[in-house]
């Protein structure tokens, strides 16, 4: 009697047999809420990321001699779901640095926290009905 296949790795195969479709585009395709989605491919590119271990690097003085040179080790730190969530940095850059960088308000920091996640986080209209509410906020202030 052959087992049947669970809805992860039915889930692995479709991205394995589809290798550039985005978490929501395989949602749809497969009728499945994001959440599923999503969780099983973080957990495939957990799996095919290799884990950085430390890495050496060597520094050398200005006169480039072996005796004085040094070892430098680095290591990057593990996903923190709570100081620096994945669905924050995609893109190269966290949304609060954005949002710090351009001094925005809570309104409009609120409005660009909700459309930079709308797409990673499950929910993409519920967080852009979120982001227009603020920017609504934000104008009924202004005038």
């Amino acid at each position: 009697m052959k087992r049947s296949q669970s809805q992860a790795q039915r889930i692995r195969d479709y991205f394995a047999k589809h290798p550039g479709k985005t978490v929501p585009e395989v949602a749809k395709a497969m009728g499945l809420k994001y959440q599923i989605v999503y969780v099983v491919k973080r957990g495939m590119d957990k799996k095919a990321k290799p884990k950085q271990e430390w890495k050496v690097v060597h520094v050398s003085t200005s006169d480039n001699s072996i005796e004085h040179a040094m070892h430098v080790e680095m290591h990057e730190p593990p996903s923190d779901p709570v100081n620096h969530p994945a669905h924050y940095k995609v893109g190269g850059i966290e949304t609060i640095d954005f949002i710090e960088a351009k001094r925005l308000n809570y309104n409009l920091g609120n409005a660009v926290k909700y459309i930079t996640r709308a797409d990673h986080k499950g929910n993409r209209k519920q967080d852009i009905e979120k982001a227009v509410w603020y920017l609504q906020r934000e104008l009924s202030h202004t005038l």
